[in-house]
C-alpha cells in the first residue's frame, strides 16, 4: 500500500467520515478558507490512481467512496512506523509510549488492561 500525502490523507479522512460523497460534499467539510475545487479534484484523481478511492458515475458527476478502510490504512501506516523507526520491534514501539512521562496511571492501566485482555483471548483460542 502506498503512503498518502497530507493533502491525500485529509481528503480520505473526510471521505471515510462521509462514506460516499460528491466532490462538493468533500469540499464542504474543509474549514475556511476552503481549497480550490480544482485542487481537491486533482487530489481525488491521484487517490483514484493509487486505488484508495473508487467512484460511481452519475451523468457528468462522480460519487466517490473509499476502497480501503480507515483501519486498514492506519494498521499499515503504523506497521511502517514500527519498521522504520523501531527496527520492526513492537516492544521498542510500546516502550517509546510507556516511557512518556506524561502518561497518567489511568492511561498506563488502560494499556495494561488491553494487553491482558488480548493475552486472555489468545489463551482461550489456543486451548
Amino acid at each position: 500500500m502506498k503512503e498518502l500525502t497530507k493533502a491525500e490523507e485529509q481528503v480520505m479522512k473526510y471521505l471515510w467520515k462521509l462514506e460516499k460523497a460528491f466532490l462538493k460534499d468533500i469540499i464542504e467539510k474543509y474549514p475556511e478558507p476552503k481549497p480550490a475545487y480544482t485542487t481537491v479534484q486533482t487530489v481525488i484523481k491521484v487517490l483514484t490512481k493509487k486505488e484508495f478511492i473508487g467512484y460511481e458515475k452519475f451523468g457528468k458527476t462522480n460519487q466517490y467512496f473509499p476502497l480501503i478502510s480507515k483501519e486498514q490504512y492506519f494498521r499499515k501506516h503504523i506497521s511502517g512506523v514500527v519498521n522504520n523507526f523501531f527496527n520492526g520491534s513492537i516492544s521498542n514501539f510500546t516502550s517509546f509510549f510507556t516511557d512518556d512521562e506524561n502518561l497518567s496511571m489511568n492511561q498506563l492501566n488502560e494499556i495494561k488492561d488491553l494487553i491482558e485482555t488480548k493475552i486472555n483471548n489468545l489463551k482461550k483460542t489456543n486451548e
